[in-house]
């Protein structure tokens, strides 16, 4: 019965996934729900395919959030604050079109898959847009949460 027991013990921990997901160290995840209605003046360019804007706004993000409409009814939204160092001075992203660029390096990161378009080639860890939960109602709100 012993034996039994270390083999179902054995098999369970050989099939447990060894992948995990690596959090940024410079950002805290933290907890938020922030609400867009689309009927605003402020957030009507996200009622046109392919429109981003920035949200500063404190009950958002970190720094902020940048969100972009990516399809019909699906929107995506993004930590406004660089990835890949502290917040700090120069660290909220400036938004040019449908890219985001950090001021401290001039690191730019799509705002359609939140990767880093020009990472520098020197063997480093870079880390792509922090991402939130978008979540378009069907109808006139966009929520983004955390």
């Amino acid at each position: 019965m012993k034996l039994k027991m270390a083999i179902c013990m054995l098999f369970l921990f050989l099939a447990c996934s060894k992948q995990s997901t690596e959090r940024n160290p410079y950002l805290n995840e933290i907890g938020f729900r922030f609400d867009i209605n689309l009927n605003l003046p402020l957030y009507s360019p996200l009622t046109t395919l392919g429109n981003a804007v920035y949200i500063n706004n404190a009950a958002a993000g970190i720094r902020g959030v940048f969100v972009i409409k990516v399809s019909q009814d699906q929107y995506r939204a993004f930590e406004a604050s660089c990835p890949n160092h502290a917040p700090n001075e120069c660290s909220t992203m400036g938004l040019n079109g449908q890219q985001v660029t950090c001021s401290c390096e001039d690191y730019t990161y799509s705002l359609f898959n939140g990767l880093l378009t020009n990472p520098p080639e020197d063997g480093s860890r870079y880390y792509n847009l922090l991402e939130y939960r978008a979540t378009f109602n069907g109808s006139n709100v966009v929520a983004i949460s955390n």
